[in-house]
């Protein structure tokens, strides 16, 4: 596994959902469709993702460390 982090490319909106296929070894198709599945559950998903969003680092500010 990878580390968590918002790839450059491959992007869509903001790379969460890239960067969280990356890190659980699956493609970002299939995390942007979970993703939109589980919008249709109540709950605040649109938020953790806003949240990830910000609090993700970009690959290139990750691998400065």
């Amino acid at each position: 596994m990878s580390t968590l982090a918002r790839p450059r490319n491959g992007r869509m909106i903001g790379g969460v959902c890239a960067g969280l296929a990356r890190r659980f070894g699956t493609t970002p198709t299939t995390m942007r469709v979970l993703f939109l599945l589980s919008c249709l559950l109540p709950g605040p998903q649109f938020v953790l993702y806003l949240a990830l969003w910000v609090l993700m680092p970009n690959e290139d500010e990750h691998t400065a460390w």
